[in-house]
């Protein structure tokens, strides 16, 4: 049975092998180096996400399938200029082989109702280009582009 719940500090490690395999998907997708150096979580991940699943002000979940962790998430809220908050969806991944089934979706649920609850004016999540199953999932969800980042290869 699919499902998703807040994660805890006995999830640490699965997330930890998760993020790796996302790392291996993305990097070699069209602007995943340099989402890798730049977007990604620098190591250490298992410190990094033990500091996250304290804090009020981000929200870690993990997806399951007969209570197997498959996946994972997490959104952290940013406080705006104007005083209102912005929830921002660092990372969401699901095993490809577990895809299509809902986990996904749950983990989503999750992060914007945790966002909802604390109204925040919107929220981002970021897909590389080129990879439509991501931008597909989201625009289904709701979400729409609000900017597009253009970048320029140094010749050297």
């Amino acid at each position: 049975m699919e499902a998703a719940r807040v994660a805890t500090s006995d999830d640490i490690d699965r997330m930890v092998a998760l993020t790796h395999d996302l790392r291996e998907e993305l990097q070699p997708m069209k602007g995943g180096v340099l989402w890798a150096e730049r977007e990604a979580r620098p190591e250490p991940l298992d410190a990094a996400y033990a500091e996250l699943i304290e804090r009020d002000d981000a929200r870690v979940v993990v997806g399951t399938i007969d209570h197997a962790v498959i996946g994972y998430g997490i959104v952290v809220l940013e406080p705006l200029r104007n005083g209102t908050t912005l929830g921002v969806v660092t990372d969401l991944f699901v095993e490809p082989e577990a895809r299509g089934v809902s986990v996904g979706e749950t983990m989503k649920d999750m992060l914007v109702a945790f966002c909802d609850e604390r109204g925040c004016m919107g929220i981002d999540a970021l897909a590389l280009p080129g990879h439509r199953a991501a931008k597909n999932f989201f625009e289904t969800a709701g979400f729409t582009a609000r900017a597009i980042v253009m970048h320029r290869r140094s010749p050297a």
